[in-house]
C-alpha cells in the first residue's frame, strides 16, 4: 500500500509538472513578429548590425573638427545628466546582482543567552543558559519564481543601458549643434560687422553727392536709417551668441564662458543616398532597443504572475550549540540540528493573484503597443531628418547663388551711380545692399540649418557610439 501511495504522487507530481510545462513560466522572451512590422523588425535584429551605416559609425568618424571632439570628449565626462544615466544602469546592475543570489540560501545567525535565580533560596547561584543558532533557509525555484524575477531584472539593466547610449547621443548632437550655431552666429556677427563698415562708406557717399548737388537730402537720411538698423541687428546677434556660448558651458558642466569657436567651422558631409530606411537602421536606435526590453520587463511580470499561483517549496535547516535542552539546563552544552521541508500552495489569496495577472497581462499589452509605436515613431523621425538634409542642402545652394549674384549687383548699382548713368538712383543701391545682406545672412542660416538636419540626422539613427 506504502509503494502504491508513492507511485500515485510520484503520477500526480509528473502530470502536474507536465501541466506546468505547457505553461509561458519558464519560457524565454522571443522577439515577437505577430505583426508585419514587428517581424521586418525580428528580420532586422536576426541579421546583425550593419556597422557601415552612417547611424552605426563612431561620432569620431562624423564629427572630425578637433576643437568639437575635445568638447564633445568634455561633456561625456562632465554631463550632468550622461552621469546620473551611468548611476542608473549601476542601481539596475545593483538589483540583477540581488536577483541573482536570490538562488543560495540564506543564512542567520542569533546567539542568545539568559540567567535566571529565584530568591526563595538565597544559597541558589545564578542559572546561566546560552543559545548559539545557525539557520539556513532555502527555496528551490521549482516552479520558476526567481528564474523570471532574474530575467525581468537582467531586461531592466539593458533597458537602463538603453537610456545611457540614448542620453550620450543627445548630449554628443546637443554640443555639435550649439558649436555650429556658434560658428553661423559668428560668420553673421562678421558679415553683419562689415556690412555696417561699408554703410558707413555708402552714407558718407550719399552725403557727397549730396554735395555735388546730385542727391537730396532724403537718400542721405534714408542711407543713415539703414546703417542704424544694421548696428541694431547686430546686438541680437551678440545676445544669441552669448545665449549658446552659456548653452555650451551648460553642456560641459562648466561656468559660464565664451567658447572661440571659429566662424570657418564646417561638418563633413556624407554620402547619403537611400529610397527608403532600412529597418536595420531604425533597431539601432536606443529608444526602439529600450522599447522591446520593456516588453520583455512586462513579459516576464507576467510569467511571475502566473507562477504565483504555484506551491512554493522552502527548506530550512537550525543547527548550533546550547546548554538548554526542554526545561533542563546542562553545562556543559551540545549541539543540536534540526532540518525541515515545507511545500506552500496558494489556496485562496482574495483574488489577489487573479487580479495581479489580469494587471500583468495588461502592462504586457501596453508594452506591446508603445514597441510597435516607438518603431513607427523612428521611421517618422528618420524620414522627416533625412527629407530636412536634402532640402537644406538643395536650399544652401540656391542661396549661395542668390548671394553671388547679388554681390555683383551691388557693386554694378554703386558704379552707376556714382557714374550718373542708367537713371540709377540711391535707391538702387539701398536695394541692393539691404538684399545682399538678407542673402548672405539667409545662406549662413541654411548652413547651419543644413549641419543640424546632419546631425539629427545621426542621433535619429541611433548614432553617437
Amino acid at each position: 500500500m506504502k509503494l502504491n501511495r508513492t507511485t500515485i504522487a510520484a503520477a500526480a507530481l509528473a502530470i502536474s509538472m507536465a501541466g506546468l510545462s505547457s505553461c509561458n513560466i519558464y519560457k524565454k522572451y522571443q522577439t515577437p513578429d505577430s505583426t508585419p512590422l514587428t517581424a521586418e523588425y525580428k528580420n532586422a535584429i536576426e541579421a546583425g548590425t550593419d556597422s557601415t551605416t552612417f547611424g552605426n559609425m563612431r561620432w569620431q568618424q562624423v564629427f572630425t573638427d578637433p576643437m568639437l571632439a575635445s568638447l564633445i570628449e568634455q561633456a561625456l565626462q562632465n554631463n550632468t545628466n550622461l552621469r546620473n544615466a551611468k548611476l542608473n544602469v549601476d542601481i539596475a546592475h545593483a538589483q540583477l546582482k540581488g536577483a541573482k543570489l536570490a538562488y543560495l540560501p540564506s543564512v542567520a545567525l542569533a546567539p542568545s543567552g539568559q540567567g535566571a535565580k529565584f530568591f526563595t533560596d538565597p544559597s541558589q547561584n545564578m542559572s546561566w543558559s546560552y543559545n548559539i543558532p545557525l539557520s539556513v533557509s532555502w527555496e528551490i525555484d521549482v516552479f520558476a519564481k526567481l528564474l523570471n524575477s532574474k530575467r525581468g531584472a537582467r531586461m531592466s539593466y539593458e533597458m537602463t543601458r538603453d537610456y545611457e547610449q540614448a542620453t550620450r547621443s543627445q548630449i554628443i548632437s546637443a554640443v555639435a549643434t550649439t558649436y555650429y550655431t556658434i560658428a553661423m552666429l559668428q560668420a553673421q556677427l562678421e558679415i553683419s560687422r562689415t556690412t555696417a563698415g561699408l554703410w558707413s562708406e555708402s552714407v558718407q557717399t550719399m552725403k557727397d553727392l549730396k554735395e555735388a548737388g546730385r542727391l537730396n537730402e532724403v537718400a542721405v537720411v534714408q542711407s543713415e536709417a539703414q546703417y542704424y538698423g544694421i548696428l541694431g541687428s547686430i546686438t541680437d546677434i551678440e545676445v544669441s551668441l552669448n545665449e549658446m556660448n552659456n548653452t555650451m558651458s551648460l553642456l560641459l558642466n562648466v561656468l559660464p564662458q565664451r567658447w572661440d569657436i571659429p566662424a570657418s567651422a564646417t561638418i563633413n558631409k556624407p554620402s547619403i543616398v537611400r529610397d527608403a530606411i532600412p529597418m536595420r537602421e531604425l533597431a539601432s536606435r536606443p529608444d526602439v532597443s529600450a522599447a522591446e526590453h520593456s516588453l520583455a520587463v512586462a513579459y516576464y511580470s507576467t510569467n511571475s504572475a502566473r507562477a504565483a499561483f504555484y506551491p512554493g517549496l522552502n527548506i530550512t535547516a537550525n543547527g548550533g550549540f546550547t546548554n538548554l535542552l526542554g526545561s533542563m539546563v546542562m553545562n556543559p552544552g551540545k549541539f543540536f540540528i534540526n532540518l525541515a521541508g515545507s511545500l506552500t500552495a496558494p489556496l485562496f489569496s482574495r483574488g489577489a493573484n487573479i487580479s495581479r495577472l489580469e494587471a500583468a497581462k495588461a502592462q504586457q499589452q501596453q508594452a506591446m503597443n508603445n514597441f510597435e509605436y516607438a518603431l513607427l515613431n523612428a521611421s517618422a523621425e528618420v524620414s522627416d531628418a533625412m527629407t530636412l538634409y536634402e532640402k537644406s542642402v538643395e536650399k544652401s545652394r540656391s542661396l549661395d547663388v542668390q548671394v553671388e549674384k547679388l554681390t555683383k549687383a551691388v557693386e554694378y548699382t554703386q558704379e552707376l551711380l556714382k557714374l550718373g548713368t542708367y537713371n540709377t538712383t540711391y535707391l538702387d543701391v539701398l536695394t541692393a545692399q539691404q538684399g545682399l545682406l538678407q542673402a548672405q545672412i539667409s545662406s549662413l542660416t541654411a548652413l547651419n540649418a543644413q549641419n543640424r538636419a546632419l546631425i539629427n540626422l545621426y542621433q535619429a539613427l541611433g548614432g553617437g557610439r
